[in-house]
């Protein structure tokens, strides 16, 4: 009778043992799929971080390349700019000259004009203020 005993004594450790054994085998699987996952995860995020760190460093490099651009584009129109002002600015010298071969009748027809212009502007201006005067003692 004590040898059955001891022999389920045994049988019952021993059982218990693979038990826990399986239990702390599983566990370990567990936390090492786990781990696993994590890893599979961070390697994600870096390749995505690394490709937009590449294409953030194109748009940089384009857009380096635009300003160069724009730079050269600037420049050519710069001067391009001053020829065309050279090529239409007479000289002092010639203003001179063209003042003195203007007609005189011309002249007189540009003071007319002008005068005719100021006259139309005082004209306004007056009535302007009888307008605005006008107005005001309405309001009184």
């Amino acid at each position: 009778s004590n040898s059955r005993t001891d022999s389920n004594s045994r049988t019952d450790s021993n059982s218990r043992t693979d038990s826990n054994s399986r239990t702390d085998s599983n566990s370990r699987t567990d936390s090492n799929f786990i781990l696993y996952e994590q890893v599979k995860t961070q390697n994600k995020i870096i390749s995505e971080q690394s490709k937009q760190i590449s294409q953030m460093q194109n748009l940089l490099d384009q857009q380096q390349r635009l300003a160069l651009q724009d730079k050269k584009l600037l420049e050519e129109y710069k001067a391009e700019n001053d020829s065309l002002k050279a090529l239409k600015m007479p000289s002092d010298d010639m203003k001179e000259e063209q003042a003195e071969h203007q007609p005189q009748e011309e002249l007189e027809a540009l003071k007319s004009e002008i005068k005719a212009l100021n006259d139309k502007i005082k004209g306004q201006e007056e009535l302007n203020n009888q307008v605005s005067k006008k107005w005001y003692q309405f309001w009184k």
